[in-house]
C-alpha cells in the first residue's frame, strides 16, 4: 500500500506453487507371497499438491496393509505381506502427471 495523505493504492502480490513433475518412475518389482512390495518415485521439487497411489483403480491410504511415505521429494509406497489379489498395476498420480509399474 502507499499512502501519501490525500491518495492511497494498494496492489497484491500473489505466490503461487510450481508444479511438481517425476523426475524418477516407478519400477516393476517381483515379489512372494507374505514378503513386502516397495515402490518408489521421486517428484522434481517437495510438494502440498495432492498426490494418490493407486492398485488398478483404488485408492491407496496408509493402513495396517500399505504404507506410504513422503521424504522430501521422495515418494515411497509399501504393500505389507503381498498376496496373489494384491496383483496388478500400481500407479502414483501428482497433479497431471502420473508413473505406473
Amino acid at each position: 500500500m502507499c499512502d501519501t495523505g490525500d491518495q492511497q493504492t494498494t496492489a497484491s502480490v500473489i505466490v503461487k506453487e510450481q508444479e511438481a513433475i517425476i523426475v524418477e518412475a516407478l519400477k516393476d518389482i517381483t515379489s512372494y507371497e507374505g514378503e513386502d512390495a516397495v515402490f518408489e518415485c521421486r517428484l522434481s521439487q517437495e510438494t502440498t499438491q495432492d498426490a494418490q497411489w493407486f492398485l488398478g483403480d483404488v485408492p491407496l491410504q496408509s493402513n495396517e496393509m500399505n504404507e506410504i511415505r513422503v521424504e522430501g521429494t521422495r515418494q515411497t509406497l509399501i504393500l505389507r505381506k503381498v498376496t496373489l489379489e494384491d496383483c496388478g498395476p500400481i500407479s502414483f498420480k501428482v497433479g497431471q502427471h502420473t508413473s505406473a509399474a
